[in-house]
């Protein structure tokens, strides 16, 4: 019970982190100085999706599930609607390629106009 609940987490911090990869230049729109944490994690993510990878997170749920007894991913909220979104039935290594692409191309929009803004009242942050 305890793995299974440490693997839920996990799926939720997975979640979190790909959302904040994603939109997290969003904030540094409001707090410029959020752009310390961003950047290495949109590096990140953008790494993993681009070359291939795994991510770490990936496996320690695996690990934990296989710690639970559970086979696959069945039952309540987590599996039913997160699950999809970070492991997507036909995800393609060209469709992670595209995905890679447009999280780049969007925090690239989002960190110029941060960079107008920030060059207007002096520095960063």
């Amino acid at each position: 019970m305890l793995a299974s609940l440490a693997a839920d987490f996990v799926v939720l911090i997975h979640f979190g982190f790909i959302v904040f990869v994603v939109a997290g230049g969003l904030l540094v729109l409001r707090w410029p100085r959020a752009a310390w944490v961003h950047l290495p994690a949109a590096a990140w993510g953008a790494a993993i999706v681009l070359l291939g990878g795994i991510c770490p997170l990936t496996p320690l749920e695996q690990w934990l599930r296989h710690l639970a007894g559970e086979a696959d991913y069945e039952g309540g909220f987590i599996d039913r609607y997160l699950m999809p979104v970070i492991y997507p039935v036909g995800l393609t290594r060209d469709v992670q390629v595209v995905l890679g692409v447009l999280v780049v191309g969007v925090n690239l929009v989002v960190y110029a106009i941060v960079r107008k803004r920030t060059s207007k009242r002096g520095a960063i942050g």
